[in-house]
């Protein structure tokens, strides 16, 4: 009762470790989801879609954008709980990690945001 007040955003802190967000680059970011959507699969390069242009979005608060940046800073960072060289399970923990941030910032996964990594996704993985 008598410590700290949180603020909104300490609230809604993301559940990955900070280290992560700032590993997050756009061009490491567009590098992994290039060089590996077909080994990761469909479901985790939406998410990770999903949250890409969600925080693009100019109207995501800032509590929102570092939720998803320690997200998609776990996925692109070579060191995680399973090795993405891994054969079925690699991706596991960057699925688990990236549906936790979109459960997060729900609200800001507008139908845009959908509609933009759904024209990604056709051209790698063709009509769905």
């Amino acid at each position: 009762m008598f410590g700290r007040k949180k603020n909104l955003e300490e609230d809604h802190a993301p559940q990955v470790d900070k280290q992560y967000e700032k590993k997050y680059t756009d061009d490491s970011f567009w590098d992994k989801v290039v060089k590996f959507a077909k080994t990761a699969g469909r479901e985790v390069i939406e998410k990770a879609l999903w949250l890409y242009y969600a925080a693009q979005q100019p109207n995501t608060p800032l509590w929102a954008k570092t939720a998803i940046y320690g997200a998609l800073g776990y996925f692109i960072s070579p060191i995680d709980a399973i090795p993405d060289i891994t054969p079925v399970v690699g991706y596991a923990d960057d699925l688990a990690v990236l549906a936790a941030a979109v459960a997060t910032v729900a609200t800001y996964i507008t139908a845009d945001v959908k509609q933009r990594a759904a024209e990604k996704l056709r051209g790698w993985f063709g009509a769905s």
